[in-house]
This record gives structure tokens, sequence and C-alpha cells, in this order.
């Protein structure tokens, strides 16, 4: 019985670790092709075709703001509520189709969203983002 006893002994018990493998692979590919990627909507931007041809000398609307947030219409200080009334005199004034907003390199978005939303509320005007001086 000890010649059995120390020859089981000896015997070292191995684990065969290739089908843990094989399901581990299997169920990496499973998870990959299952998962679904979410495309994280963003702003889209619609870049006009540059026309050099074409000459516009029609007036157009300037709205610039400054980093304090004093907004100027066309280069005179306006109060924000009345700026609709500025953009609707001129309209009735001047063909144009485009309000170009300035806002300086420090002004504060929410500065810049609420002329976005008075000029968004013409329906005629497209709205362009320019660089200020200052």
């Amino acid at each position: 019985m000890s010649r059995r006893r120390k020859v089981e002994e000896g015997q070292e018990a191995d684990v065969d670790m290739t089908p843990m493998l094989d399901i581990v692979f299997i169920l990496l590919i499973f998870f990959i092709v299952t998962t679904s990627f979410v495309k994280e909507m963003g702003l889209e931007v619609t870049k006009p075709k540059s026309n050099k041809s074409q000459a516009n000398n029609d007036p157009s609307i300037v709205v610039s703001i400054s980093d304090t947030g004093i907004v100027s219409f066309n280069g005179k200080r306006v109060d924000i509520e009345r700026l609709p009334a500025r953009i609707e005199n001129f309209l009735a004034e001047n063909m144009t189709s485009t309000a170009i907003i300035l806002p300086s390199s420090d002004t504060k978005h929410v500065d810049v969203v609420a002329v976005i939303d008075q000029v968004k509320l013409f329906d005629e005007l497209t709205i362009a983002f320019g660089k200020s001086k200052s």
C-alpha cells in the first residue's frame, strides 16, 4: 500500500486551461458583436459654399456683444429686450437675410445665447457668427 500512495502522491493534478480560454474568447466576441454604439448628437453646422463672384451690397444686421455683456446693434448700444424691435425696424427699411453676431473673446455663453434667442424670432434671418476685433 505504501507504494501506491507514493505513486499517487507523486502525480500532480493538472487542469487544462484551453477550454476556459475558448469560452472567454467566445464571450468576448459575443459582447463585442452585441454592443450597440451610440452616436452622440452634436450641433450640426452647415457651411455655405464660397461664391466670390456674387457681390452682396445689402446692408447687414451686425450685433456685437462685449465681454461685459453690452449688446450693440449696428454700432449703437441697445438693451437685449429692445433688440427684436430694432431688428424689425431695420428689416422694414432694408432688404437683408443675414444677421451677424460678433461676440468678444471673453463674452459669457449666456449672453451669446440670449442674443441668438432674440434673433431667432425672425425666421427670414440666417444667423452668422464672426470674430470681434476687440
